[in-house]
């Protein structure tokens, strides 16, 4: 019998067993290439803190509400407002010492007056700050609070900018190592309040520009300059580490591996950041002065980092999935598994549809021919959702990768293949 095989034929399946046995060299990589693309992917890594922190301060101080939804909370801090009642009722009282209400004493019973109460000043004292005190109290308690809060940090927003290059003016103003917020509003509102329960020579009180500290640190002057840079890098930042993310992994030889590695790499800068934010809380309120109130030093940072905290988190999510896509439609044992297994389960379902009577029809077919192009138009879907999403959380990213994945699914479910429904009716 003649071999059919001919000689074209048989080198070329010696050439496949000498490369299957190792015996042919591996394609040389570019030493350079590769660390070229080792140190993008490192760099990537290192900016990603740096970019979330710039798109943090970027976002505070270029978005009015932005801004004023994180400040707006704290007037529902109880922490916050029994601070604020303190500050505000030691601030009133300067303007209304138990002197002032005598001056309004006829001058021929002052004699008498101070003769009869002249043990009793420290108690006249206390009882007119605990009756103001509890006059601040029900206006801070009150809806007139929550307003005025959302008002003067409204109006204070054209001012945030100024925190950051140290220049005065405005409601919020950076004083020494305290980052401070006017409160003239809401004693103007307790004034009011005064006078209306009798306590006319409250009137007097003139025009009192109180400071709420919001923020008190040392670090507040050294940390300014970086701000501002941050602040002025706030939209190239997070774009040039997507694109240095993207070269390293583009002049990688193994370019899914390499997905994988700057995507887990991405994901853990932003980890370490939000460790940051943990440590230098514990940092910052173990070294606030004498006097200040730790719950509500503590509620203010929480709410200034709050959306911080949230990009953290929508990084650290998108990471890894990112990651693990890249790694499931890799050529590993475990993620063709995985492959295996997710194909097997629909093609179970399929076949259990196709006897109970479904056909798939044109769609089945139309699937089956255009399926990975469905698949990357969803993975691009997810990503634009994501791009022009104003500020994703954790949450958003999560749930963008789950409706992908379940579109994923019915790709899956309704691809008819050939080999599956020949006549129609999946085969037993």
């Amino acid at each position: 019998m003649t071999d059919p095989t001919g000689p074209a034929e048989v080198e070329e399946l010696r050439k496949r067993l000498a490369l299957l046995e190792g015996r042919q060299a591996p394609p040389r990589r570019h030493r350079v290439r590769s660390a070229f693309a080792v140190l993008l992917v490192l760099l990537a890594a290192v900016l990603t803190p740096l970019s979330v922190v710039a798109a943090w301060t970027r976002a505070e101080v270029g978005d009015t509400d932005r801004y004023v939804a994180t400040m707006a909370p704290l007037a529902e801090d109880p922490a916050v407002r029994a601070a604020v009642t303190d500050r505000v009722t030691a601030e009133v009282m300067k303007y209304l010492p138990v002197d002032t209400l005598l001056e309004q004493v006829a001058p021929d019973d002052r004699p008498l007056l101070d003769k009869a109460l002249g043990a009793l000043g420290s108690t006249l004292t206390n009882g007119l700050t605990g009756f103001v005190h509890g006059q601040v109290e029900k206006v801070v308690d009150s809806d007139a609070f929550a307003t005025v809060w959302v008002t003067v940090n409204r109006d204070a927003h054209a001012a945030v900018d100024r925190l950051l290059t140290g220049e005065g003016g405005g409601a919020v103003e950076l004083r020494g190592d305290a980052v401070t917020l006017d409160l003239a509003p809401l004693i103007d509102q307790v004034k009011n309040r005064l006078v209306a329960q009798g306590l006319g020579v409250a009137a007097k009180i003139p025009e009192v520009h109180t400071e709420y500290v919001l923020v008190e640190s040392e670090a507040i002057p050294k940390a300014r300059t970086a701000f501002r840079l941050l602040d002025l890098a706030g939209f190239w930042l997070p774009v040039l580490t997507v694109l240095v993310a993207a070269g390293g992994v583009l002049l990688a030889g193994r370019r899914r591996r390499a997905l994988v590695t700057a995507a887990l790499l991405v994901a853990g800068g932003a980890a370490v950041l939000g460790l940051a934010l943990t440590a230098g809380r514990a940092f910052y309120l173990d070294r606030l002065p004498a006097g200040v109130s730790q719950d509500a030093a503590a509620a203010v940072f929480d709410a200034l980092v709050h959306y911080l905290r949230t990009t953290v988190r929508a990084v650290v999510a998108l990471g890894v999935l990112v990651a693990l896509g890249a790694w499931l439609t890799g050529a590993g044992r475990w993620a063709g598994t995985v492959r295996r297994l997710w194909a097997a389960g629909f093609g179970a379902v399929r076949t259990t549809a196709a006897r109970a009577g479904l056909r798939l029809g044109p769609v089945g077919r139309f699937v089956h021919r255009y399926k990975a192009w469905l698949g990357w138009t969803g993975v691009a879907a997810a990503a634009l959702v994501l791009a022009l999403w104003s500020y994703p959380t954790g949450m958003v990213v999560f749930w963008t990768g789950f409706a992908l994945l379940g579109g994923l699914a019915v790709l899956e479910l309704l691809d008819a293949r050939p080999e599956e429904q020949p006549d129609g009716v999946a085969a037993p």
